[in-house]
């Protein structure tokens, strides 16, 4: 797809999405999807601006149906972030880049204030 979102489907889903040890912002659209159309270069640009912290990738509707009904997309676009393999956000629609940075930013935070909190824990009892 591009340097920083790539594409994913049934056969791969589990392992690049659901076993990732960093969030996964799940891009479900699809060709003929104007809005899709319109939010893809927004996908692209929040996916360099998070480059290493978290992953956006793509998944085609009409190639996917059963990603699609497991997630239960019922319009599109629709973006799924995922951590940990469970949805943690759900956006619908076309939106801001800061929508969906902000969704981000959220599990990005969360996760280095869990991993902050583990080593704090490690070296609390000396």
């Amino acid at each position: 797809m591009s340097e920083y979102v790539s594409e994913v489907s049934e056969g791969n889903f589990a392992q690049i999405v659901l076993q990732s040890k960093t969030p996964v912002l799940v891009d479900f659209w699809a060709e003929w999807c104007g809005p899709c159309r319109t939010l893809a270069p927004i996908v692209e640009a929040v996916a360099e601006q998070y480059e290493g912290a978290a992953r956006l990738v793509k998944l085609n509707v009409d190639d996917n149906p059963s990603v699609v009904q497991r997630y239960r997309v019922q319009a599109i676009p629709t973006l799924i972030l995922f951590e940990d393999g469970e949805e943690k956000d759900r956006i619908i629609g076309a939106v801001s880049k800061e929508t969906i940075a902000r969704a981000i930013e959220a599990r990005v935070a969360a996760q280095a204030n869990t991993t902050k909190g583990k080593t704090m824990n490690c070296s609390s009892g000396f």
